[in-house]
């Protein structure tokens, strides 16, 4: 399957996740949501992210020009608030998924959707 199937049928053909991507954790994009764009230093700051907890959940992170308030930071994850949408980072072996949601999805409903193919994706050593 390619990366491109993974953001269309996985993540935004659940009908939970708005826009998403999938970042390689060496660089690079390997698939992203139609007219969906994280800047270069969007995209250093997410991967970074993880590796600097504090300053993100002090900070917060912007995804294609949208700042997020950081609700919680773990090993593998990151959620964020803007209003009543929200993101969802989560690093697997290879990659880190960016998942967007959009009210009504609750923040509960879109993230299930990230988590469980970032576990698929671990399996399979990506």
């Amino acid at each position: 399957m390619s990366w491109q199937t993974y953001v269309d049928e996985n993540l935004v053909g659940s009908g939970k996740v708005s826009r998403a991507a999938i970042l390689g954790r060496q660089g690079g994009v390997w698939a992203t949501t139609s007219g969906y764009t994280l800047s270069p230093e969007e995209q250093k700051a997410v991967l970074g992210a993880f590796d600097h907890p504090d300053t993100v959940q002090a900070s917060g992170f912007r995804l294609a020009g949208q700042k997020y308030f950081t609700l919680q930071v773990n090993s593998r994850s990151i959620y964020g608030k803007k209003q009543a949408d929200g993101a969802i980072l989560v690093r697997t072996t290879q990659a880190v998924l960016v998942a967007e949601y959009t009210a009504p999805t609750q923040a509960s409903e879109a993230t299930v959707i990230a988590e469980k193919l970032a576990d698929y994706l671990i399996s399979v050593n990506y």
